[in-house]
Order: structure tokens, then sequence, then C-alpha cells
């Protein structure tokens, strides 16, 4: 794939103005409240995955609506009940994919952190190993996959619904035994990172934001300049649904990533591949931007850039990247 987006010149001053919902918090502090009215009800078993050196708990907890998600979590063997207080990172899953198998993402655990690898509901049969978490809320009308459903009201879309478990799990991990609760990440690639921002604007005294490649970002440049989808649902709704634009646009608008990262404080690390018709590169910058702005000085944020690749960013390297850059954060 050839460039196609802005230069990387006029992308480091991308700054677009943003149209967001007067009662964005409002709609937000009324969803996280509602869910709030659950029990969280955190539940972890150990599970026997074979592993010698990291300790396996199969966890549950109370995401929107009461809906119980699972996730997995990892650490290292015997931290749990020696007195630790560790560091955790709240990972979130791209687009498709479910929590799979434990031994499949070891690489926080090994470098001394809770990893808690959270499971998207209604997820988990596009690639992978699969999910175990059901999304029990229907929808009208929608294209395949996730983006439309309930694209017409903002209170009944998939992410109100998904944003809500990730803000859950990270309340669910600063209840786990042997995690220090001033001490969480939260992590993503593609929709993990978009859900990673989104997140990340709406929990309070987290330590770092690492948003891979993010999804979920400036949803109208994203509909005007790729054909890729998850972007592409949309468009392909909009083709049929011949004059909902400004209904599904304000639906939208609730949900944008971007919106709800200005709200961030934590420092954050992302990275964007100039090459990616998924998530295009001027809708990463938008975040990134934006990201942290409204808090009257902007958190600490730095953004790495892979030049030459697509939707696959910057892979291990850009997770040995943060492993180094969190561990230096963290001291």
């Amino acid at each position: 794939m050839a460039l196609f987006d802005l230069p990387l010149p006029e992308l480091e001053r991308y700054v677009p103005e943003l149209d967001v919902p007067a009662d964005l918090d409002a709609f937000w502090t009324t969803t996280l409240d509602d869910a709030r009215t659950h029990d969280l009800d955190p539940r972890s078993s150990p599970y026997d995955a074979g592993l010698r050196l990291i300790d396996v708990e199969d966890l549950e907890f109370s995401g929107f609506g009461g809906h119980r998600v699972r996730a997995w979590v990892t650490r290292p063997a015997g931290s749990a009940s020696d007195g630790s207080a560790l560091p955790a990172v709240v990972e979130f899953l791209g687009y498709g994919g479910g929590r799979g198998r434990p031994h499949e993402h070891l690489a926080w655990a090994a470098a001394g952190y809770v990893h808690v690898l959270m499971d998207t509901r209604g997820q988990g049969s596009g690639w992978g190993t699969g999910g175990d978490t059901p999304d029990p809320v229907g929808s009208g009308p929608a294209t395949s996959g996730f983006m439309t459903r309930g694209i017409l009201d903002p209170a009944e879309h998939y992410y109100r619904r998904v944003v809500t478990d990730g803000v859950r799990a990270v309340e669910a991990t600063r209840a786990l035994p042997g995690v220090d609760p001033a001490r969480v990440a939260v992590a993503g690639g593609s929709q993990g990172g978009g859900l990673a921002l989104a997140v990340g604007g709406l929990v309070d005294g987290l330590v770092a934001v690492l948003p891979d490649v993010p999804f979920l970002c400036h949803f109208p440049r994203a509909l005007a300049i790729t054909d890729s989808d998850p972007y592409h649902e949309v468009v392909r709704y909009l083709a049929v649904h011949r004059g909902q634009e400004a209904q599904v646009m304000r639906t939208l608008s609730y949900l944008d990533a971007v919106h709800l990262a200005r709200r961030a404080t934590a420092r954050a690390l992302f990275s964007v591949a100039l090459r990616d018709t998924t998530c295009p590169p001027s809708t990463v910058y938008a975040a990134y931007h934006h990201y942290g702005t409204l808090g009257g000085a902007d958190p600490a944020k730095q953004i790495e850039v892979y030049a030459y690749n697509t939707h696959e960013g910057g892979q291990t390297v850009q997770l040995e990247k943060q492993l180094r850059w969190l561990g230096d954060l963290l001291g």
C-alpha cells in the first residue's frame, strides 16, 4: 500500500475541529452510574494452563447492564499471595478477536505485571482462538459486523456497552489481590487501542495509556477517506439507509475515542502506521493531538511512527518499546 493520507509534516500539525456533543459528559456519567448499580462482583478462579512461572486466573465481573464479562489474569507465579502489590496492565482486543488461550499473552506477566486481558462481548469468532463473552443485547437493522448495531441511538449502540465493560474491567483489576490500584495502565491495538483511549478518558488515576494504531477515532475523517472495514460498515449502512447520516453521525459522536481521550490525564505512548488504510494515520493523529487537552496542561505523550507498515503497525517491536517505556515510567 502506497502512502494515501496526509504527508507526515501535515499529520504532525493535524488538529481537526471536533463536533463534540454538549451532553457528552452527562451521557457517560449516566451510563457509568447505571452500570455501577450492578454489583461488580469480580470472581477469579485458578486456571491450569500448564505454565510453571506464570499464574493464570479465569476472571469474570459485571459489565454494562450487569452482564458478566470474562477475562484472563496472568501474573508472576506466587505474587498474589506473597504480599506484592504489582502494577497492572488491562488490555483490550482487536476487532473480531476473543481472549483466546492464556498462554498466547504472556509478555506483561513475564515483565512483572498483573495482566488482565478483557474478552470483548459478542466477538471472538473473526480470528484467534475464540471468545467466551456473549452480548445479550439485540439491535435494529445493521450491516454485518458491530459498527452499526444500535447506530441510530447512542444509548443503544454496541460500543456504549463495550466501553462500559472496559471501565468496569479497570475497576475489577483494581480489586484483585496483589494489584497496586494506583499503578494501572490500559493498552490495546486497533479496536483495543480505541477502547484504551476511551477508557483512559473515563477512568481517573490511570498511570498510562498505550494505544496502538487505534480504531474508533475521528469518525468523520475515517468515513471520508477509507474503504476498509470496520469503518466501511457504516458507509454500507448509509448506502442503504439513505437520509440517516445526521442521526448516525450524532450517535458516533458519543463514542468517538478522540472526544473521550481529551479528558485523559495519564501519560500516553501511541503508535501509528503511515500506510494503514484500516485506521488511517490522520485519525490516529487526531486522537494524539487532542489527547489530554481538557486538563489544562497536556499530559506527557509520544507517538511511534511506522512509515512502511499497514495496520499491523509495529507489532512486537512496539510491544518491546511499551515494555521499556512503562518500566521507565514506573521506575
